[in-house]
This record gives structure tokens, sequence and C-alpha cells, in this order.
């Protein structure tokens, strides 16, 4: 198992893992598949001295990755990014996400990064699960704010500020 920057070649596999999220209704509020070529700029826009996007390996196969985006878009807000996490379903419950998470703390002092958070619906439980034993801590909660097949969710800001003593954990 590595975890190393994203090339474009891995895009790809980055956007068929988030595309199989799409129909569980739990990790993305997009309700159809997104194309390769419509998350190029996406791609572009990281950056691995700030911004970075990484990808999981195992054996050879790219089975997930995390992704830090700049928060609010505000020059006020620069020490602070939302991250997310996708995971292949193959690879799901095999610890991944923690393996990334960690990585993401424990990098985030030297990206600048003093805060981090993260957007999971209410329903998530397994993210916000991941999330909590991490020390995350819910920031938010935006009641009824998305409609998936009909459906009204919550929303739930979790968030964490890291100093370099939580930059050493490890669950």
């Amino acid at each position: 198992m590595i975890i190393r920057h994203a090339t474009e070649t891995d895009l790809p596999a980055i956007v068929a893992i988030y595309n199989a999220a799409v129909p569980s209704r739990m990790a993305t509020a997009d309700l159809e598949p997104v194309s390769v070529e419509s998350r190029l700029a996406w791609f572009h826009g990281r950056s691995p001295s700030q911004r970075p996007l990484w990808v999981i390996e195992v054996e050879g196969v790219i089975a997930g990755w995390l992704s830090f985006q700049t928060f609010y878009g505000r020059p006020a807000y620069s020490k602070t990014a939302e991250i997310s996490i996708y995971i292949a379903p193959a690879f799901r419950r095999c610890s991944l996400g923690k393996q990334l998470l960690a990585q993401a703390i424990q990098e985030s002092p030297r990206l600048g990064l003093k805060t981090l958070v993260g957007f999971i619906f209410a329903h998530n439980q397994p993210s916000l699960k991941l999330f909590e034993t991490f020390g995350f801590q819910a920031w938010g909660h935006l009641p009824r704010i998305g409609e998936l097949d009909g459906v009204e969710r919550d929303l739930i800001i979790m968030g964490l500020r890291v100093s370099e003593q939580n930059a050493s954990y490890r669950p």
C-alpha cells in the first residue's frame, strides 16, 4: 500500500471511484456520474505543495483518493482546507480511509494548514465515525439542505484544529 500524489493519468480511476459513490446517495451530492473531462479543471486546481490530491494504491491498483480543497475561496480562510475521501467499493472496510486521513492530518502543518473541515451527510455514519476517530467534531448542522431522490438530507460540517500534537496521532 502506498499513498502518492495523483497524476493526470490517474484521473480516470479517480473519477470511476467517485462515480461509484453516486448511486449510494451517501457520499456525494452529485446525482449523475461525472466525466473525466468535467474533472480536468478540478484536477489542475490541485497543488502538491498546498492543496494536494493523493491516491492510495494497493498492489498497483488505485483503491481510493483524498483531496484538499480551498475552503470558501477568500484569503482569510487560506489556513483552512476541506478534505474529501473516496474509497473504491472493493476496498471499503480495509482501513484505507483511516490511512489517508491520518496522513492528511500529519501533513497539514507542512501544507500551511491549521484547520481541516469535512462536509458529510448526516446519514453517512461510516464517514462521520471515521472523522470522529481522529478528533473531528461536529461544528455545524445544516438541516434538510440537500435532496436526494426526493428525501431531504442534513449535512454535518466536521472540523479539526490541526496542531503538532494531533498531527502525530494515529488510531
